[in-house]
């Protein structure tokens, strides 16, 4: 299923990278504007704003959108095209999920919509759900398990299988609805659910995977978890949790006031009166099919969207390195030299895992972020940069290790940034150290330019550091580059030998 592009305010022909792209994700509990620009692959969000219309709030009781949600959905939409036509986007695509298709009055919505200017397509509930599931996979590539997305009038459940969407189910069963089941009785409500949930035919199938959290109520929940579990990070994307967690904050909310929940950072308090219900939920979920964790997912349908327009190439690009080349690029004194920075360090750090070579080089993408900040700050700088920029494709260890590997790189010395270590082990610390000095003596050493590392060699050859440099380039080997060959050659227990060549 495609949506397609419907409004092209600007006539100007941009740079495939500079074009805006506006979302409009017309929900059951609010409407959403976002914008978005750069790399069609994991492009930059300029903009984002919701209003809380609660268009499916009366579905239950009514069949209908109240009138006062229609009137609050109407107003949002009008300010959201204005945005638009101020922010010159190149294109607006506008989607309607549960709400619209199942109210009696949706098409009285639509048509107010497009006499605004937005031309919007209607979602199914399967549709809804592949695209929660594609754009799972386009912030965590090898996702495998079961995608749940929980907006307000439904739930949308996809299996995810070697980067695709294998399988798909749409549910009336969204957050707003859960309530009012709720009121007839737990018992008639879990046979209800359950009821609904055996047409996947996931009962064996499913068992021990892991459950992808998708939804502004589920993300609510995840951060609520955050705050009372004392996560070191406040980035929702990757957030981990075992089943039981869904169990004990049934529990949780059962005790906490609307007081405490608001001192939760990060969460909306328009969120909070449907907590309850989207908990359990969850719990519900997750026991019925044996999940093996829960992975929350900051991508969801609106993402979905753009992920199916691209190229199986584009598709296949890893979000994590493109975000930060694109990132770096921007902020680089020079002409970006980080592929290069990479391959120049890349010897001494041949045994690496895997996973962590591609952490390594988004360290690289970034390793010249921090030099327009004040010099007694760009550790901290560096440090924000890795650690809370708005990647994907990256979990929380590797956030550390990313945030420590330019600390260190930006002069925070070979010791654990504060309060780090909490999420990476010792020898994952240790070693994102070792790459923020080896970033380091590159960066002095060249001063950023590109010949100094095309023409010299860092190397690590029987128990030696060897820095092998030309001799039409011998004179940058000052003492400033000296003293960090000795700090790296130190940390990884090896002897610094300067070759003159």
């Amino acid at each position: 299923m495609q949506i397609t592009e419907i409004f092209k305010p600007t006539a100007n022909k941009k740079a495939t990278a500079n074009r805006r792209t506006a979302i409009v994700d017309i929900g059951s509990n609010s409407i959403r504007l976002v914008v978005y620009q750069g790399p069609a692959r994991v492009p930059a969000i300029l903009f984002n704003e919701k209003v809380m219309a609660g268009l499916g709030k009366e579905l239950s009781t009514s069949g209908a959108i109240a009138d006062d949600s229609m009137q609050l959905g109407i107003t949002g939409l009008k300010r959201f095209y204005k945005l638009c036509q101020e922010m010159e986007v190149d294109a607006i695509e506008s989607f309607a999920t549960a709400a619209v298709r199942d109210a009696s009055n949706g098409s009285e919505f639509l048509k107010a919509a497009k006499q605004i200017g937005f031309k919007t397509t209607v979602l199914q509930g399967e549709e809804e759900a592949e695209l929660a599931g594609l754009g799972v996979v386009s912030a965590i590539p090898h996702a495998k398990g079961i995608v749940g997305d929980l907006g307000g009038g439904s739930l949308e459940l996809a299996m995810l299988e070697d980067g695709k969407v294998t399988n798909r189910h749409s549910f009336p069963l969204g957050v707003l609805r859960v309530a009012d089941l709720r009121a007839k009785g737990k018992d008639k409500l879990k046979r209800h659910v359950r009821k609904m949930l055996k047409k996947t035919g996931w009962e064996k199938g499913a068992q021990g995977l892991p459950f992808y959290l998708v939804g502004g109520s589920w993300r609510s929940l995840a951060r609520l978890d955050m705050h009372t579990s004392g996560y070191p990070l406040p980035v929702i994307h990757h957030y981990e949790m075992e089943p039981h967690r869904a169990r004990r904050l049934v529990s949780k909310l059962a005790r906490l006031n609307k007081v405490k929940l608001k001192e939760v950072p990060g969460l909306s308090t328009s969120r909070i009166p449907t907590l309850d219900d989207a908990a359990w939920l969850l719990s519900f979920i997750v026991r019925y099919l044996d999940s093996s964790e829960m992975i929350v997912s900051a991508y969801g349908v609106r993402e979905g969207v753009l992920f199916q327009k691209l190229s199986e190439q584009e598709a296949k690009r890893d979000p994590l390195l493109l975000a930060t080349e694109d990132a770096g690029a921007a902020q680089a004194r020079f002409p970006a030299n980080s592929k290069l920075l990479g391959r120049w360090i890349a010897d001494i750090f041949s045994d690496d895992l895997a996973a962590h070579k591609r952490i390594r080089q988004a360290a690289c993408n970034l390793g010249d972020v921090a030099w327009r900040a004040n010099p007694n700050f760009r550790a901290e700088r560096g440090l924000q940069m890795g650690l809370h920029g708005n990647w994907v494709g990256i979990t929380g260890p590797e956030r550390e290790m990313l945030g420590q590997a330019l600390f260190t790189s930006f002069g925070g010395g070979a010791k654990i940034f504060p309060g780090g270590g909490q999420l990476a082990n010792e020898k994952a610390t240790e070693r994102a150290i070792a790459w923020g000095l080896a970033m380091r003596l590159a960066q002095r050493l060249s001063g950023g330019t590109r010949q100094p590392l095309e023409q010299t060699t860092l190397r690590r050859v029987d128990g030696r550091l060897e820095l092998v440099i030309p001799s039409g380039l011998s004179e940058l080997y000052g003492d400033a580059v000296a003293k960090r060959h000795n700090q790296l050659a130190a940390l990884l227990s090896l002897d610094p030998v300067l070759l003159i060549a």
